[in-house]
C-alpha cells in the first residue's frame, strides 16, 4: 500500500487549501504523487502537496510543464463519462524508467493547475484507476469551489498571508547558509508596515524575524519602537529560548499577559520585561506552507492581546504585507533564493572568456548538492521532530500522567533529541565556518581537551606522554573549535587502544623553508586498515556502528580553515598517528627593560 501523502505544515495549522489537497491525493493509490497550484492567473505552477518526488524531480517537472499543453488536455472523454481520455506524459531520466503523468485541474474553462503521477514507462493506468483519478480531480475542484478559494488570495488571485500559506517557487542555485538577510531597505520596509499595523490592534514596540531552517535560527530584519538595548536588526534568536522560537518549534502563535512568568526563559522578553511591558503576542507567518518568520508585538497594557480572539483576524493586513515584502525578489529573504553574486569583470575585446577550472566547477556542484541535501533535511525531517518534540514538551508539561506513560513520553523526548542532535551535527558540517579567532596557548587547549576525556584515560589505564615546549607564543585560533578538533582526536584514539595503552602528544617549531607549528598525536591501538586509511577524512565514513562519520571530517574542515594541513599515518605493531601542521606563531618579542631617566649611578658628575 502507497505511503500517505502528508503535507509539510501541521494539522493544526494546515491551509484550506493543502487539507483539502492532501486528503483527496491520499486516496490515489500511487507511489508518487504531486499536486502544483497557479496563485494567480497565468502564473507558474507552485507545489503545494508532494510524495515519491525528489525536490530536484519536481522543479524539473514543472518547469517541464507548459500551460498551453495542459489547456490542450481534457480530463473527460468526448461522451462526459467520468474517466480520463488523455493525460500530458514527460519522460523522466531517472533510474526506473519512469514518466510523470500530468493530469490538469480545471475550474470552468481556466486550468488552475495540476495533479501529476508516477508511473512505470511501459505500464498503462487501467481503467479503474482513470475512473478513480478523474472522480479524485472531480472532488478537488468541487472541494475547493466550496471552500470559496478560486478568485480568492489563494488560487488564480492575489496571494495573502494569514491563514493560507503558499507557495514559493524554488531556486535551483546554490545558497550560502551563512548569509545576513538584514539591509537598510527591509528595514525600512517593516517599520512602514508596523508603523500602519499599529492601527489594527494596538501597540508599543515590535520586530519581524526571518526563520532560517538550515541555520536553525531565527533573525531580526526590522523594529518598531525599539530602543538601543533592545533587539535590533541582524541580531539571532535560538529555537530554543526565545518566544518567537516557540512560536516557530510550536506552528502556532501565542500570547502572553504576563511577563514576569516568562521573562527568564526567553531571551527576547527579557528587556521588555525590565521596561514595564506586560503584554506580548507572537504570530507565525507562512510561506509555502512553512513558517517563514514571525510578528511579535508587545504593549505595557494588561490583557492587551489574545491569540484566540479576534487579534490574529485583524493582524492579517499587516502579515499580507509583510508575505509581499518575502514575495519582493530585490529583498533576497526566501532562503531558497541563491546569495548575490558577485558582478563579473568585463571582458577584453579580442580575448575569449576565462573558462572556470574544472575543479571549481566540480566544486560548485558538491556545494549545490550537498546544499539540497540540506535543505530537505532541515526542511523535511528536522522541522516535524522539533514539532513532535515542542509536542511531547507540552504534554509532560500540562498533563497529569501516570507512571508508565511518563516514562514513555521522556523516552520518546530523549530519542527525538538524540536524532536532533545528529541532524544538527550533519546540517552544520555543511555550513561554511565562521571562525571566532582570539590569541589563545595550545597548552591550554590540549589541557581543556584532555580534562574531557580525563574519565575514559583513567578507566582505560592510558599514560599520556606529553612534550610540549615550555616557552611558546600564543597562536591566533578559534579556540573553541580547535579545542574541538583535539578532542575528536583523543576519543578515537581511545576507542582503538587496549588497557594500559600509551597516547603521545609532542609539539614543535619545525625548522623548514616556512617554519610551522607541528603537532604530532600517537597512539599505539589498533592501526587502521590500510585501504581505508585515505578514507577516513571523507564526509560520512565510518566504520562505527553508531555515528554520522563527520567527526574527523569536521576536523580536517576546522583545521584547513586554519590555513593548516593535517594527515593521517597508521601501520601495524605501531598504531596511528595524526600530524597537524599549523602556520607557526609569531615569536615572542623579548622584554627589554626601560633605561632610567637619570643619571646613571655610581658617582656620576
Amino acid at each position: 500500500m502507497a505511503n500517505r501523502l502528508e503535507s509539510t505544515v501541521p494539522s493544526k495549522q494546515q491551509s484550506t487549501l493543502q487539507k483539502i489537497l492532501t486528503s483527496a491525493v491520499n486516496e490515489v493509490g500511487m507511489e508518487a504523487a504531486l499536486v502544483a497550484i497557479m496563485t494567480n492567473e497565468g502564473g507558474p505552477l507552485i507545489e503545494q502537496v508532494s510524495r515519491g518526488f525528489s525536490p530536484r524531480e519536481i522543479r524539473a517537472i514543472l518547469r517541464a510543464l507548459s500551460l498551453e499543453e495542459l489547456k490542450s488536455v481534457s480530463p473527460r472523454n468526448a461522451t462526459g463519462e467520468n474517466e480520463l481520455n488523455n493525460v500530458l506524459r514527460i519522460r523522466m531520466v531517472t533510474p526506473g524508467s519512469k514518466v510523470a503523468l500530468a493530469i490538469p485541474l480545471k475550474f470552468g474553462a481556466r486550468v488552475y493547475g495540476t495533479l501529476v503521477l508516477a508511473r512505470r514507462e511501459n505500464v498503462a493506468l487501467t481503467k479503474r484507476e482513470k475512473t478513480t483519478l478523474s472522480t479524485n480531480v472531480n472532488f478537488i475542484t468541487g472541494e475547493l469551489k466550496k471552500a470559496g478559494l478560486f478568485g480568492s488570495s489563494v488560487i488564480l488571485g492575489n496571494p495573502v498571508v494569514g491563514n493560507e500559506p503558499i507557495a514559493l517557487p524554488v531556486s535551483e542555485a546554490p545558497v550560502d547558509v551563512a548569509r545576513t538577510y538584514t539591509n537598510a531597505d527591509v528595514q525600512e520596509r517593516i517599520a512602514t508596515i508596523l508603523t500602519e499595523g499599529n492601527g489594527e490592534v494596538s501597540f508599543d514596540r515590535g520586530w519581524v524575524t526571518i526563520y532560517d531552517p538550515l541555520a536553525a535560527s531565527l533573525e531580526v530584519l526590522g523594529v518598531y519602537g525599539t530602543q538601543k538595548r533592545d533587539l535590533s536588526p541582524g541580531q539571532q534568536l535560538s529555537l530554543d529560548d526565545s518566544a518567537s522560537g516557540w512560536s516557530v518549534r510550536h506552528r502556532k502563535a501565542r500570547s502572553d499577559n504576563n511577563l514576569a512568568s516568562t521573562q527568564g526563559r526567553f531571551h527576547d522578553y527579557k528587556q521588555l520585561y525590565k521596561d514595564k511591558f506586560v503584554s506580548t503576542i507572537v504570530v507565525p507567518f507562512f510561506v509555502r506552507g512553512r513558517v517563514a518568520g514571525t510578528l511579535t508585538l508587545a504593549s505595557k497594557n494588561p490583557n492587551q492581546f489574545d491569540h484566540n480572539g479576534g487579534d490574529l483576524k485583524n493582524l492579517e493586513a499587516v502579515t499580507a504585507k509583510l508575505l509581499e515584502l518575502f514575495e519582493d525578489p530585490s529583498c533576497r529573504l526566501s532562503v531558497l533564493d541563491p546569495a548575490p553574486v558577485q558582478p563579473e569583470q568585463p571582458a577584453v575585446k579580442g580575448q575569449p572568456l576565462p573558462v572556470p577550472p574544472e575543479g571549481d566547477v566540480r566544486k560548485e556542484e558538491r556545494r549545490a548538492a550537498l546544499h539540497e541535501v540540506s535543505s530537505f533535511l532541515a526542511t523535511e525531517i528536522r522541522e516535524p521532530i522539533g514539532f513532535i518534540r515542542a509536542q511531547l514538551e507540552e504534554i509532560t508539561t500540562d498533563a497529569e500522567l501516570d507512571f508508565d506513560s511518563q516514562t514513555r513520553v521522556e523516552n520518546a523526548m530523549r530519542d527525538m533529541i538524540r536524532m536532533e542532535t545528529v541532524l544538527n551535527e550533519i546540517l552544520d558540517f555543511a555550513k561554511p565556518l565562521e571562525l571566532d579567532r582570539k590569541m589563545c596557548r595550545v597548552q591550554d587547549l590540549l589541557d581543556e581537551a584532555f580534562s574531557l576525556v580525563s574519565t575514559d584515560l583513567r578507566v582505560n589505564r592510558i599514560e599520556v606522554l606529553k612534550k610540549i615546549p615550555a616557552r611558546l607564543a600564543q597562536v591566533r585560533w578559534d579556540e573553541a573549535k580547535m579545542q574541538h578538533v583535539f578532542l575528536c582526536i583523543f576519543k578515537n584514539a581511545i576507542e582503538a587502544m587496549s588497557p594500559g595503552g600509551h597516547l603521545r602528544v609532542e609539539v614543535m617549531l619545525t625548522r623548514a623553508r616556512k617554519p610551522e607549528l607541528q603537532i604530532v598525536i600517537a597512539n599505539d591501538g589498533v592501526p587502521i586498515p590500510e585501504e581505508l586509511v585515505d578514507k577516513v577524512f571523507e564526509p560520512y565514513f565510518t566504520t562505527k556502528r553508531s555515528g554520522t562519520g563527520l567527526g574527523l571530517a569536521t576536523v580536517k574542515k576546522v583545521v584547513e580553515e586554519h590555513q593548516g594541513k593535517i594527515r593521517i599515518a597508521s601501520e601495524p605493531d605501531k598504531g596511528t598517528t595524526v600530524t597537524i601542521l599549523m602556520p607557526a606563531p609569531k615569536p615572542r618579542t623579548p622584554y627589554r627593560p626601560r633605561r632610567p631617566v637619570g643619571p646613571p649611578r655610581g658617582g656620576g658628575v
